[in-house]
């Protein structure tokens, strides 16, 4: 009986011995990041049978486990991954948001003095000083429009930056746990399979840093260890192997760092962006793709908006020193890429054809060995032809047209139509006396007519000049009055004799177009001479300041400044979403924290009161220890 009595005794006492240590490293950890409550799990001895029924023989400590839920945990690591791409995508959109919409260091201020500088030229063409302004504001404006620019290239070079750091956090992060799984294999196959608490604490712990990197899929293997997946399945820790990542040039565009994956042969594939969500690393991609090209694309796409129809007025107006206008603004062609794999001599040729209709994604130009396609990458829609395209059977898609391609089978081309346009545009003309204020050709009614009938002042048509613009034209009124007139002058391609007279209908020739009102009589005569006096001609100054407000830009839809402005709202509205949302998401992680430290944090006061507890189950074993050797020494004596 006392040796049954002894036995129960010690069981007691080195379970509660065993429930102390465990409260005891509780207690201690109570700080400790990542750390889960551990509790005792005991159970009772087998019962001896007795001629009374079966006698227990005390307890025993059968392991030592975490408070932990696996489920809840996994919910944590879908949360944390969430926000960490919500919180970087934040923090970088908020540094164009700011950027853009600065009343200071934005581009509508510049626009706006520009072409007030042009208004004042229309106002007094003849003025010097009004042309001097006009130009120092051209300067300013295009200054503006680098100095975005440079501040896109900057933050486009931080990512890069940020996304190679990240990748070698990540491979860190792996090797650390493709370590811990092989502690943790080991330990437990030393131990029997019993739990190794801490070392599993401090994966999860290097886990939930990894989510706040890249979105994860860690799944439990039966040995205890951790196999971790991303993207759609491509491994990244595989037991006690890890396969690192590696920023690389992007294939298509090597100013960008894409992601590759380890592969055998110490080779990486590369994993396509989309694939690539959560994290820290997930953020910095989507703004990226979803922001960053976009708003440089679509200044770039306001600049060379700018340049070639301001170019295109400009050049059918007259400077001061009777030359026809030239090019205002200098403007970089669109920007090709070839492909890493292709082959050095291949080559495209491309042109922005209308700017009008361009969007602001890139394109994409390839061959597959029967057909040329010209892709948007936006959203994919391709224009494909089997003729390889050429200046006169051009590819085009978007007001964006190929007119050349030197390629090769399965070779692309990145097209990149408005991405530097902000970056190179410059100030081609360099004095006052070169800006084209004036219009080409004067008008006037003969001081000998009888009639009523005025011309207007004309308008040069679209570009191309037409040679004979400049060259006198006569246009004489039949007699006898007939209705009819003749159109007399030098040129190629004047109007028919016997010309059927419609007040106000347009008259052109020579790349030019007058209306003639009220009611000419026989013999009246109008002419179009060179305009060899325009000095305080103003009309094509008029007809540039009206641009600021033509819708020119997006399909017809906006002009310069309304452009700009769509750039500044789509930002702004994207930076308050991200913003409300990453805070939500935060709120979230936050009751998501809560729930696990309810469950598996550790509570002073109740390891306090289970101190009492073990403290006093350890004296009571203790008692049985004493009674048990009272007992023994009692029968020694009666023996």
């Amino acid at each position: 009986m006392s040796n049954s009595m002894l036995g129960i005794g010690i069981s007691g006492l080195s379970t509660a011995q065993a429930n102390l240590l465990t409260t005891s490293h509780n207690i201690s950890n109570a700080d400790t990041p990542g750390f889960s409550r551990q509790q005792v799990v005991q159970n009772t001895n087998s019962p001896q049978l007795t001629a009374n029924g079966f006698i227990g023989r005390g307890v025993q400590a059968s392991t030592v486990q975490r408070i932990y839920s696996e489920s809840l945990v996994n919910q944590s690591l879908q949360v944390q991954t969430q926000s960490s791409q919500l919180d970087s995508h934040y923090t970088q959109i908020k540094q164009i948001d700011n950027l853009l919409a600065n009343p200071g260091s934005g581009l509508s201020p510049a626009l706006l003095n520009f072409f007030n500088a042009v208004q004042d030229v229309a106002t007094d063409s003849a003025f010097i000083p009004s042309r001097q302004a006009m130009l120092s504001n051209a300067e300013s404006l295009i200054s503006r429009f680098n100095s975005l620019d440079q501040r896109f290239t900057e933050i486009r070079d931080h990512v890069n930056e940020q996304i190679a750091s990240s990748v070698t956090a990540i491979n860190s992060l792996s090797k650390q746990i493709a370590s811990l799984n092989q502690n943790i294999h080991l330990a437990q196959g030393q131990a029997g399979g019993q739990s190794a608490n801490d070392l599993l604490d401090q994966r999860d712990v290097l886990t939930n840093q990894l989510s706040q990197l890249i979105n994860i899929n860690p799944v439990r293997q039966s040995d205890g260890t951790f196999n971790i997946f991303i993207g759609n399945g491509q491994p990244l820790v595989v037991g006690t192997e890890d396969l690192p990542l590696k920023a690389m040039p992007s294939p298509e565009d090597p100013t960008e760092m894409t992601i590759g994956l380890a592969t055998t042969g110490n080779k990486f594939s590369l994993l396509p962006e989309n694939q690539i969500q959560g994290g820290r690393l997930g953020g910095l991609l989507a703004f990226r793709a979803d922001t960053l090209d976009s708003a440089q694309n679509s200044l770039g796409r306001v600049a060379v908006g700018l340049a070639q129809t301001f170019n295109a007025q400009h050049r059918l107006g007259q400077d001061l020193n009777g030359d026809i206008g030239s090019d205002f603004f200098t403007v970089s062609a669109p920007k090709i890429t070839s492909a890493m794999g292709n082959n050095p001599t291949s080559n495209i040729s491309a042109t922005i054809s209308d700017i009008g209709i361009l969007t602001t994604s890139d394109y994409q130009f390839t061959f597959d060995g029967t057909d040329y396609a010209l892709t948007r990458l936006s959203d994919k829609t391709s224009n494909r032809s089997s003729i390889p395209p050429s200046t006169a059977a051009p590819l085009v898609l978007d007001g964006l047209s190929v007119t050349g391609a030197d390629i090769n089978a399965t070779e692309s081309f990145l097209i990149q139509p408005t991405r530097n346009g902000a970056k190179n545009i410059t100030l081609n003309i360099k004095g006052v006396s070169e800006v084209a204020a004036a219009t080409p050709i004067r008008t006037n009614a003969s001081l000998s007519n009888t009639g009523t009938g005025t011309i207007s002042a004309g308008t040069v048509n679209s570009l191309p000049i037409d040679p004979n613009l400049q060259q006198p034209v006569i246009i004489a009124f039949h007699t006898p009055f007939d209705g009819q007139f003749d159109v007399t002058g030098t040129g190629k391609h004047l109007p028919a004799s016997n010309q059927i007279f419609t007040e106000g209908d347009d008259i052109s020739f020579n790349g030019f177009t007058v209306q003639i009102n009220g009611n000419p009589d026989a013999g009246d005569t109008f002419t179009v001479d060179p305009n060899s006096h325009g000095y305080s001609d103003n009309r094509n100054a008029l007809l540039l300041g009206g641009l600021q407000t033509q819708n020119t830009l997006a399909g017809g839809t906006a002009n310069y400044q309304s452009a700009y402005g769509q750039i500044v709202s789509q930002i702004g509205n994207k930076t308050r979403e991200l913003e409300v949302t990453s805070k939500m998401q935060v709120n979230l992680l936050g009751q998501m924290e809560q729930s696990i430290q309810s469950l598996s944090g550790v509570n002073l006061d109740e390891e306090a009161a289970n101190l009492i507890r073990y403290q006093q189950a350890y004296q009571a074993s203790s008692k049985i220890i004493e009674i048990s050797n009272t007992l023994f020494d009692t029968l020694l004596r009666i023996s």
